[in-house]
């Protein structure tokens, strides 16, 4: 009885090994599939980053087409406002 007891025993600390062992691989495996992810996500933070500077490029023309654009638009009104001419002829 007391050899079954030491076997139990024995046997116990093995499958407690065998786990920690296996749990301790998957980390591993794990800490790979992290760096991956993390390399990914450095890649997509870049690309965001330039189509954000792209779209601010964007937007400052858009706002001085604009800006032109109120410029100009008193005088067409002038323009159209203004009495027509007959042609010399």
């Amino acid at each position: 009885m007391i050899l079954t007891k030491q076997h139990l025993t024995t046997a116990r600390t093995l499958a407690v090994a065998i786990v920690a062992t296996v749990g301790l691989s998957a980390c591993a495996t794990y800490k790979d599939d992290f760096a991956t992810i993390n390399s990914r996500l450095d890649q997509l933070d870049v690309k965001v980053q330039g189509a954000a500077q792209s779209a601010e490029s964007a937007n400052q023309s858009a706002q001085q087409a604009n800006q032109r654009l109120d410029q100009i638009e008193g005088r067409v009104q002038q323009l159209e406002r203004a009495p027509r001419r007959t042609p010399r002829g």
